[in-house]
């Protein structure tokens, strides 16, 4: 699915079942784990999704998962979920970074709603980071004199003050500013401007 899987990590194979069936009505991809080991394999490979880990299992506990994760991709959102009287370890879960959690035995619709939330804000990250990128992929296009002028442009400077500071015309000035506004494919200042703050330059 273009959104991503659910990887549900659980070493009791009842839960893991449980779950897989009901994001599977909803719709959803899933994949299951019997253990945090297994997930992990997969984890560098992971591009988005979600994951919902049990927090108590042997070896590699929720947690242990949950700070892994945060590591090697923290944008891929973690749902715990927590047996009754685990409220501090849940606690401690949303201070590492858990996106939400769960005490059982819960309700179905808030575990598919949770879900499809979690999801759509990782999409929504992604698509900006992919926007980013894209940026930034233009401004790579700027030769060095393009990008002095277009510092100049963000930093609010008249054409005037940039020649002056660059050494060149003003007319030389235009060239350079007109060759930005093509390449990074900006319609007025005021967007190359929130494109040069989106890219990380401004």
């Amino acid at each position: 699915m273009s959104e991503g899987s659910v990887h549900v990590v659980d070493d009791d194979a009842a839960v893991r079942d449980s779950l897989a069936f009901l994001l599977k009505s909803a719709r959803l991809s899933v994949r299951t784990y019997d253990s945090g080991t297994a997930f992990l394999e997969t984890l560098p490979s992971l591009k988005s999704g979600c994951v919902i880990s049990d927090i108590r299992m042997p070896g590699l506990s929720g947690i242990d998962l949950l700070k892994r994760v945060r590591e090697t991709n923290a944008r891929l959102p973690v749902i715990i979920i927590t047996g009754h009287g685990d409220v501090p370890l849940a606690v401690e879960a949303m201070k590492l970074g858990a996106a939400e959690f769960f005490e059982k035995p819960f309700q179905d619709d808030q575990m598919i709603a949770a879900v499809r939330n979690v999801l759509e804000d990782a999409k929504s990250v992604t698509e900006v980071d992919r926007h980013k990128q894209e940026l930034q992929q233009r401004l790579a296009l700027l030769s060095k004199r393009e990008s002095d002028v277009l510092r100049g442009l963000i930093a609010g400077s008249p054409n005037k003050i940039i020649a002056f500071d660059l050494q060149i015309s003003p007319r030389t000035v235009e060239i350079y500013r007109a060759n930005v506004m093509t390449k990074m494919n900006a319609a007025s200042l005021s967007e190359l401007v929130r494109m040069a703050i989106i890219a990380g330059i401004a």
